[in-house]
Formats: structure tokens, sequence, C-alpha cells
């Protein structure tokens, strides 16, 4: 065989060597893209998403869609390509999104625990929100504060700096003047029994607020209301999911048959956090027939920029100011824009 032969077998064989592993082995990226959309007013797979026992549920109307983004993982060279050529992905490092710290289980797990906080804190919040009786409940403790080495997950909050307790906003509205250092009488009922203690409070990386260093809800004295939405991760439905409890019981029909779509974490007090992915899931909704799309404040720069067509972008910080937007957009009132 000559030496061009040779030239040529040789290219051939590094060509197909090239196709090969450009088609197998996998890269250290994943693609980021539009993920499914479910109306928290419907059901999803035959169950009701949003269900209440023991109170008045009123009829809704039209749309109050959570959005999600699609994580493709396992990509190949070429895959990677193809998918950075696509204009609804983006394909980004893997190791933020799968840390190799943890194990695909342990990655799963906390998606999980998260998704299973945001419907928790959306009860609290449209609890608070309705001004229903409640029990405050302590669902976690922050570490290194005074509190976690006497309160417990589980233990219901009665009273605090000598008032009664019925929201989780109510602890908030206390706590507001203290600093850190300062202490605070707390009484509480454990396993039937009430207890009392004074507890100091820590400092707040964000505020001068005493910290008291509990993760707290809410749950219904009569009644009961019941989030069912499997298959889902992260934090980020929880703004839409409050917002069907809120619709669902109160007589006002906040969605007014409009297509509403939105995103946002949500704190038991009602305040609106901001998320990542909002342009992927401004796409989702757009493409399923939304009309106007519900923004946390921090989003909304990144909202405006990545539109992707006439949806209505709503500014919004806050459980409270999500139902009055909703309201001034069914009467035709103006609303805060992104």
């Amino acid at each position: 065989m000559n030496r061009r032969t040779w030239t040529v077998v040789s290219a051939t064989l590094l060509a197909l060597a090239l196709g090969v592993l450009g088609g197998t082995l996998p890269v250290p990226l994943v693609a980021l893209g539009p993920g499914p959309t479910y109306d928290t007013l419907g059901t999803v797979d035959g169950s009701t998403v949003i269900e209440v026992d023991g109170l008045p549920v009123y009829p809704t109307t039209g749309h109050l869609n959570m959005t999600t983004v699609s994580v493709t993982d396992r990509l190949t060279m070429f895959s990677a390509l193809a998918l950075w050529a696509s204009p609804d992905n983006q394909v980004v490092p893997r190791e933020p999104i799968y840390p190799s710290s943890m194990s695909l289980d342990e990655i799963q797990q906390q998606n999980s625990a998260q998704f299973s906080s945001s419907e928790a804190n959306a009860e609290a919040a449209a609890i608070g929100e309705l001004q229903l009786p409640a029990t405050v409940i302590v669902t976690n403790l922050v570490p290194d504060t005074p509190a976690a080495t006497i309160l417990q997950p589980g233990d219901e909050l009665l009273a605090v700096a000598g008032q009664p307790m019925d929201s989780v906003r109510e602890v908030s509205d206390v706590l507001a003047p203290t600093r850190a250092g300062d202490v605070v009488a707390v009484q509480y009922r454990r396993a039937g029994e009430v207890r009392d203690a004074q507890i100091p409070l820590a400092a707040r990386p964000d505020r001068e607020q005493g910290l008291l260093g509990v993760i707290l809800g809410a749950r219904l004295r009569d009644g009961d209301i019941r989030i069912s939405l499997g298959g889902v991760g992260g934090p980020s439905a929880g703004l839409m999911f409050a917002l069907a409890v809120v619709d669902k019981l109160t007589p006002d029909d906040l969605a007014g048959g409009k297509f509403v779509a939105g995103t946002g974490a949500i704190e038991p007090t009602g305040n609106v956090t901001p998320i990542n992915g909002i342009p992927f899931k401004m796409r989702k909704a757009y493409d399923e027939g939304a009309t106007v799309f519900l923004v946390p404040a921090a989003n909304c720069q990144e909202a405006v920029a990545t539109n992707p067509g006439e949806l209505q972008l709503v500014r919004i910080g806050t459980l409270h100011e999500a139902v009055t937007a909703l309201q001034s957009l069914k009467s035709g009132a103006p609303v805060p824009r992104c």
C-alpha cells in the first residue's frame, strides 16, 4: 500500500473515531429549555392539584399555570452542538446543576424537598393572605442559633413576646423592631404540653432585625388544604400554588377567564423571591396560550429582555400584590408592569 493510500485510510479511520467519540462520549454540559406547564386550578394525570376540605370552595375560570425548566443531561459533543444552535435551549456547565459532590439520588431528594417546602410555604402564605384561623408550626430550625437548642420541628408556636400568633406574618411583624441579642418570650406546645422559653435572637446577614432561628409554616385550625403535583422539583411554583388556593377559597374568580402563568418562590409570610430560568418558562407559557405572566420583581429586567411575544409582564413582590394585580386585570385597572 503506497503512502497516499495510507494517508486516506488513516484520515478515514480518524474521522470514524472522532465521529464515534463525538456521538457517544459524554461532555460535562447540560441543556436548559422550556419545561412542562401545569394549571394549578385544574387536574394533572387525573388528580386535582389543589384540594380543600372543610371550607367553602368557589368556582374558578381561566388558568393559573406554574412553569418549569427542562434539563437535558448526558450530552455528547454532537448533541451539545445541536442544542447550542437551538434558539429554545441554552447549553451550560453541568456542575452547577448536578454538583459532583452529590449523587443523583441526593440531588433528586434535594429537589423534592424544595418542592415540598414550596407547597407548605404556599399554604401558609395563602392562609395568611385570607386571614384564616391557623396554628403556626415550626417546620425547621436554623443551625447554630439559640432556638435550635430549645424548639423542635412540629412545635406549635402559641405566642411570641406575649402576643398570640395566628399567622406566620404576625410572627414576622412582632419581631420587626427587635435586634440581635434581644431575648423574646416564646410560648409553644409540644405533644400537647404548653411550654414557655426565653430565646435570645441571633443576627441576620441581610437586615438589623433579630433572627428567631425558626422556619415556620401554618396549618388550618378548621379544614384542610392539600397541594399535590408529583414529578416536579424546586421551589419556584410557590407563588402560583398560593394564588390557586386564594382563588378557590374566595368568590372573586381571580383568573377571570384569562390564561395567566407565572413563577416565583414564596415565603410563608407571602414575600415572593426570584428564580432561575425565566426565559424558558415564559416561552412555554406563551406557546401554550398564556397572555399574562407574573414575574418576581427581581427577575423583571431579564423577563423584559427575553419576552417571547406579547406576554403582559406583571411585576410581583408579594402574594398580596399578585392578588391585587389579578383583581385589577379583571376590572381593567392598571397593574404594575416590568
